[in-house]
């Protein structure tokens, strides 16, 4: 899970990896940050290799992830996890250190609170929709859609479903038969790389992505769906629910469910042409 953490009103652009529960930071940002260096590339080249040539184990423990850059094409980038993270903050003399690790302690704690209580982390979501000025109509819905979500997922780690690939190839399954699009075709309508499709969807797909995922879990119950194969057959069925829900409606009102509407900030171009 990709997302944008704020320090003093900067962006740190940091990666949530669920399956080690450990937070990766672009090191780049922070550097910058610490610095206010004009070039922080340079200046985190130059430190990378200092610590290098000392022998430094905390080079090593660096990794690269593709995060979106100022042009918004995604590149990749240095990373590292809080503890690496300190360590090369001890290595930068800056006023702004200690601030910057009592950031770093809230981030995590921060994460440990919604881990303990998802409400929480539910509550800042919704904080972070209403600055991004989503209506509270479709906040609710996009909340109401994440339960529904929750509870299925819940449903699958107890019928044995364990790899992170087999969660992400049933959601494929429920997607495509409600859409009769995958995942990555449904981006690809909406011009997303990165970003999360459900952030972008509209009211109805959001509803609609809700029936198919309920209709999933209830269906998967009834049958006792157990394993792989068994909910393979039961996310086909459910989906397959919400697409007859969904042609139903497009049939009554002439318009499709499916949309490439998105809510990206417009481009460069597109700003231009507003102005005229």
């Amino acid at each position: 899970m990709s997302t944008i953490k704020l320090f003093e009103e900067k962006k740190v652009r940091s990666h949530w990896d669920a399956e080690t529960e450990v937070w990766y930071f672009s090191v780049i940002d922070v550097v910058e940050i610490l610095t206010d260096s004009p070039r922080p590339r340079k200046y985190w080249n130059a430190l990378k290799t200092k610590l290098k040539a000392e022998g430094n184990e905390t080079s090593q423990k660096l990794g690269q992830l593709k995060m979106q850059a100022e042009d918004g094409k995604m590149r990749e980038t240095d990373v590292a996890d809080t503890a690496t993270l300190l360590r090369i903050i001890q290595s930068i003399p800056s006023p702004k250190a200690e601030p910057f690790k009592q950031w770093l302690a809230k981030v995590g704690y921060e994460r440990m609170q919604e881990m303990n209580d998802p409400s929480l982390g539910m509550d800042r979501a919704r904080a972070n929709w209403q600055k991004m000025g989503r209506s509270e109509k479709w906040i609710q819905q996009r909340m109401t859609g994440q339960e529904t979500r929750n509870k299925l997922t819940d449903y699958w780690k107890d019928a044995g479903i364990k790899e992170k690939d087999e969660f992400a190839m049933l959601t494929n399954i429920i997607h495509k038969e409600w859409t009769e699009l995958t995942v990555k075709e449904h981006k690809q309508l909406k011009g997303l790389e990165w970003q999360n499709l459900r952030d972008h969807m509209s009211e109805a797909e959001l509803i609609f992505t809700a029936l198919a995922e309920l209709s999933t879990r209830q269906i998967a119950d009834s049958e006792k769906a157990q394993g792989l194969t068994e909910n393979t057959k039961a996310s086909k069925k459910g989906g397959s629910v919400a697409r007859n829900a969904r042609k139903e409606l497009e049939a009554k009102t002439g318009k499709s469910v499916i949309t490439g509407e998105n809510f990206l900030p417009p481009s460069e171009e597109e700003k231009l042409l507003q102005r005229k």
